[in-house]
């Protein structure tokens, strides 16, 4: 089966490695690039533990004076790659979460009996939960710190455009509510709207499925959890209905 992957660097070419060792093939098209924004050194003065929602804060933290501090304190991530990333870059304490921001309400509600102050979230320019505010609303503190923005695309490139106007690509990855955004528009954009019945979006969540209604009656399949895993699993079941088996 043929993938279009649309998620940004470098976990687009994560992701391609995993398909293309189930034997699909795999096309990359980013429909967004990720920018990091400048962490000041002491940004974490006074907070009691910190919030990832994305590997991508975590990049940006990396790539800051404010790391070492950053790993003496309980890190919440939002998911399981997150969490995981968090391991490779030293953390030790860390709570897991089951992969959206919203999901994580209650598990950072419950986490607050045993970490007692201000949470420090590392979050990018455009979100698409307010965090902060349904935290506030339960009494709990949060310093936002952006520390990355994502840059849309502008169009498909000429050989994304080509794939799907001919039938040539069977699959679309869309991992977030804003990728799926994106992904409408651009596809109406090129006059793509009406591809061929035959290519199915690949949603994370309601939420991104949500996103795509303006290209009905594209096939929509949904993850059955909003991780990767759950992701390459959905591109099998997906395979396997595809190759008739």
């Amino acid at each position: 089966m043929h993938v279009l992957i649309t998620r940004p660097e470098p976990d687009a070419a994560a992701l391609r490695a995993q398909l293309e060792a189930l034997g699909h093939q795999v096309t990359v098209d980013p429909l967004l690039k990720i920018e990091h924004l400048p962490i000041a050194s002491d940004v974490l003065a006074g907070i009691a533990g910190l919030i990832a929602t994305s590997r991508n804060g975590l990049r940006a933290l990396a790539a800051s004076a404010a790391l070492d501090a950053a790993r003496e304190l309980p890190l919440i991530a939002v998911g399981p790659g997150t969490a995981q990333l968090a391991r490779e870059l030293g953390f030790e304490h860390i709570i897991e979460g089951g992969g959206t921001a919203d999901a994580l309400v209650p598990v950072i509600i419950e986490t607050s009996r045993d970490v007692y102050g201000t949470l420090a979230h590392l979050r990018g320019e455009d979100v698409a939960f307010d965090l902060r505010g349904a935290l506030g609303a339960r009494g709990i503190e949060v310093r936002e710190v952006v520390c990355y923005r994502a840059m849309p695309a502008t169009a498909l490139t000429p050989q994304t455009r080509e794939l799907l106007a001919t039938g040539g690509i069977n699959a679309v990855i869309l991992m977030s509510p804003r990728t799926g955004a994106i992904f409408a528009r651009l596809l109406t954009a090129a006059g793509l709207k009406k591809v061929p019945k035959s290519l199915v979006l690949l949603c994370l969540s309601p939420a991104v499925a949500a996103t795509v209604e303006p290209l009905a009656p594209v096939r929509v399949e949904l993850a059955a959890s909003p991780n990767s895993a759950a992701m390459l699993a959905a591109v099998t079941r997906v395979a396997t209905l595809w190759s008739g088996v």
